[in-house]
């Protein structure tokens, strides 16, 4: 069997929903150690530091080479700031939303592709996937809990407002990261690629934590739980996305993609089960909404 002989779908998917429930941990182990007063900016350092240091051994036990085609630099530093922006936008989201809202929110990003690659001069959606999408729209007002909140008297604080947006924030800058993926880097190897962004992503953080533009970015966790949480984060996020950049070419994506949208889901019971968080019935019902579009959307995508 070669490397890049397929697994059996059953055990594709067993890697994909791992993968995935690896990557909903990472951000409530986040949101762990923001309440003990880790900064945003520390977390996003660690995580990209320790992906960073795998890929680049990868990359030179492989020898690969590390030059890049003519016009490509400026794509990549422009891939790697989208990245860094990203991370910032829904690390923030998380500190500030319950973790499962702020995973439902930033994973409209097919949504905003297709819109963006629509806009671009790809091909315009077709009339299912318009209707695929506004039935993703409608779930997520509920799973936001939009009717209440907007209603006579609702509270609507501005943690709530911010995260959203924040949330949505991140969404947007990652279609646009995937589009430069897809339509100007991809012909360049994943590893390369991969690594070159993550020390991006790194360099990034440590500049703008070392400038002092994000007060409190780089704060240190107050507890031994927030330590530990800040180490698990590193490690989940590390493992998840060194093994889905090394499995790819075994996992059949085009077909086993959307078990990846496992995560918002995980990320719920995470929630509850680690930090307490929950979500009223009609919340819940609108996640399952936009969780099934997106499956939907991604599957008749592929």
């Amino acid at each position: 069997m070669t490397s890049s002989t397929p697994f059996p779908r059953h055990i594709a998917v067993l890697v994909l929903l791992c993968l995935g429930c690896s990557f909903a941990g990472n951000h409530v182990a986040a949101r762990v150690a923001f309440d003990s007063g880790a900064g945003v900016l520390l977390a996003i350092l660690c995580r990209s530091g320790g992906t960073l240091l795998v890929l680049t051994a990868l990359v030179f036990w492989q020898r690969q080479p590390l030059r890049l085609p003519p016009g490509a630099w400026r794509w990549q530093l422009m891939l790697g700031l989208l990245i860094a922006i990203q991370s910032l936008c829904l690390y923030s989201a998380v500190a500030r939303i319950p973790v499962a809202l702020a995973l439902l929110v930033a994973n409209v990003f097919p949504i905003l592709l297709a819109l963006l690659t629509w806009a671009l001069g790809g091909p315009r959606p077709t009339t299912r996937a318009s209707l695929i999408m506004g039935l993703i729209l409608v779930g997520l007002a509920f799973a936001l809990d939009v009717p209440s909140r907007l209603g006579e008297g609702a509270p609507t604080g501005d943690d709530w407002a911010l995260g959203i947006g924040l949330a949505f924030c991140g969404a947007s800058v990652f279609a646009c990261a995937l589009w430069i993926t897809d339509h100007k880097l991809s012909s360049l190897r994943g590893s390369v690629r991969s690594m070159l962004t993550m020390a991006i992503v790194f360099s990034s953080a440590s500049i703008a934590g070392y400038s002092g533009v994000l007060p409190g970015g780089l704060a240190l966790p107050g507890s031994d739980t927030g330590w530990l949480a800040l180490c698990l984060l590193v490690v989940l996020y590390g493992a998840a996305f060194i093994t889905l950049f090394v499995s790819v070419p075994r996992l059949d994506m085009a077909r086993n993609a959307p078990v990846m949208n496992i995560e918002p889901v995980a990320t719920l019971l995470m929630g509850w089960v680690v930090l307490g968080q929950t979500l009223s019935p009609i919340q819940m019902f609108g996640g399952l909404i936009v969780v099934t579009g997106i499956v939907i959307l991604t599957s008749r995508k592929a």
